[in-house]
């Protein structure tokens, strides 16, 4: 090589940095964070793998099988994204270690409640309560990794937290399938109570303290229950006003309620002195567009994981541990790729990942619109080796599903995280996360609700035109419900019609879902600007604002509370 070339600076400027070993104290805050975060997700996991079980097993007075299943999880992730953004301002004013610690306390304990439930309506509650208590947990994990990690290192950071948690969850379907099939559903929330011991004696014993020092202490509670009724009461009436076919007045109650609270709510955040959600925050492009596209892409992906845990057992047939297995390569990727593209995503920008991943994941939604009502069942048992090979159907109708679906989601988490943490000011990292987790959470509740109606009408007017049943009869509607199997006494043409509308109705589903995430894929299109080789940050704006455009003197003055 010629000597100008050796030594052209030019040349030399395009190295990376190098990454520096982590700390002893980084190491025991990335465990103590995947093991807490980790448990969330695997709790969904394992609770999805069992709603067939729970809906079978559990009696119910109030509420109607797929009904209760929906409250099981949307109720859970609409509490936690109304609470979230207030957890994240009570880490930062609080200590982010402690508030963490004392939601590693409260989720064990209310998982315990969940698995000794003796009704569905009490599940229902608990699961309410879980919410609240995985609310301090997953913008805690992310907080104390922003403070522990800086530049480079920190979008690896991020790459081996979402690699590690989804290794967790990798094991879900494994472990949480076949207890569910042989000890009983109960376990998928007892199993919590182990790990997060652990987790909170690593999170007292090696992780440091971080706080906002400058914070005001006030709170707004009053935006945080407005929240909570918008998602709430939007959600809980559209589901429960579909399920008794617009009979029931406490559903309309709930959505006059919804409606209220929704319109009511960016008005109280641009009036209050300290409001739940800074709206300046959303004056940073990267910021605005990162949300946005999260609520699409994890809105679709939570309904999808929902009513394909549903459709695979209650009408294919699957057992808990097949349903849960096929999903084995989408957390195998997940867990191989997420540190590798983290660390080319602090190099190279995020904007293409936040783009083809989610593109790739609506390609595998559209595979399972042509699942078949005949395709054959995985009914793996661990006590039946033999069961344990799948049937030729699961590589035709559900593995390339399942492989796109890894592929895509593994270029979105870590980007799309690393891609928020930058957008803002490290002392308003607990309140960025939560507002972008809430996001993520609250589309669940919110569109599969919207996806919830379209499903039972499809279901019912499908099931009606094929047998001739009167399906507005409320003993009807009891007896059959969408993506569940009959109840006892359905003759076999009954239960064949049964199966075929619930396939329609989930393809429907998947379709609606594969149009979110193309929605998200545009917004990342449209709104990210970066340059190459750089994440994606707010342009035009100085660096440690939160995105905020600098007011005079905020870089030596407090920043004003409301940011």
């Amino acid at each position: 090589m010629p000597a100008a070339l050796r030594h052209c600076p030019e040349m030399t400027d395009q190295r990376p940095d190098p990454i520096q070993p982590m700390t002893s104290r980084q190491r025991w805050t990335l465990v103590c964070t995947v093991i807490g975060s980790g448990a969330v997700f695997l709790d969904g996991t394992i609770v999805n793998a069992a709603l067939k079980h729970i809906g079978q097993d559990l009696p119910g007075t109030l509420f109607r099988v797929l009904e209760g299943q929906a409250y099981i999880v949307g109720g859970y992730l609409a509490v936690l994204a109304a609470l979230l953004i207030l957890a994240g301002a009570l880490s930062d004013h609080y200590g982010r270690r402690r508030v963490y610690a004392i939601g590693l306390v409260l989720f064990a304990a209310t998982s315990a409640l969940c698995g000794l439930a003796p009704s569905l309506e009490l599940l229902v509650i608990f699961r309410l309560a879980q919410g609240a208590a995985g609310a301090l947990l997953i913008p805690g994990s992310l907080a104390l990794i922003t403070h522990a990690f800086d530049g480079v290192q920190r979008a690896r950071a991020f790459g081996i937290w979402a690699a590690s948690t989804s290794a967790l969850v990798v094991l879900g379907p494994i472990v949480g399938g076949s207890m569910v099939d042989t000890v009983g559903w109960r376990v998928a929330f007892l199993i919590n109570v182990p790990l997060l011991a652990f987790a909170l004696w690593a999170t007292i014993s090696h992780v440091q303290e971080s706080r906002d020092e400058e914070t005001t202490g006030r709170f707004d509670w009053l935006g945080a229950v407005v929240a909570a009724l918008a998602v709430g009461g939007l959600a809980f009436g559209l589901i429960r006003g579909q399920a008794n076919a617009w009979a029931d007045t406490a559903a309309w109650i709930a959505i006059a309620i919804g409606i209220v609270c929704l319109v009511a709510f960016p008005i109280l955040m641009a009036r209050r002195p300290d409001p739940l959600v800074p709206l300046e925050l959303f004056r940073s492009r990267t910021f605005t567009t990162v949300n946005l596209a999260t609520f699409f892409v994890y809105g679709g992906l939570y309904v999808t994981f929902f009513y394909q845990a549903v459709i695979l057992q209650g009408v294919l047939g699957y057992t808990a541990l097949g349903a849960g297995v096929t999903g084995l390569p989408t957390g195998i990727m997940l867990a191989l790729l997420s540190t590798r593209i983290g660390t080319l995503s602090g190099r190279l920008g995020s904007r293409r990942f936040l783009v083809a991943g989610p593109l790739l994941m609506a390609v595998g939604l559209l595979w399972l619109v042509r699942l078949p009502s005949t395709s054959a069942a995985w009914r793996a048992a661990i006590e039946t080796p033999s069961s344990l090979v799948p049937p030729v159907d699961v590589f035709i109708d559900i593995l390339p599903y399942s492989l796109l679906f890894g592929l895509g989601i593994s270029l979105v988490v870590a980007p799309l995280t690393s891609t928020l943490m930058g957008s803002i000011s490290g002392r308003f990292s607990g309140l960025g996360s939560a507002i972008n987790n809430s996001i993520s959470r609250v589309g669940q509740p919110l569109l599969g609700a919207l996806i919830f109606i379209a499903i039972s009408a499809t279901y019912y007017a499908s099931l009606g035109s094929s047998t001739g049943l009167d399906t507005t009869d409320a003993g009807i509607r009891k007896a059959f419900q969408p993506l569940n199997p009959p109840a006892a006494g359905a003759t076999a043409a009954q239960v064949a019609a049964s199966n075929q509308a619930s396939i329609e109705a989930f393809h429907l589903a998947m379709l609606v879902c594969a149009g979110l995430l193309v929605v998200g894929a545009f917004v990342s299109w449209y709104g990210l600007r970066e340059k190459s080789g750089t994440a994606a940050t707010g342009a035009g704006v100085a660096p440690g604002t939160g995105g905020v455009p600098p007011k005079p003197g905020l870089a030596t003055e407090p920043p004003a509370p409301n940011i």
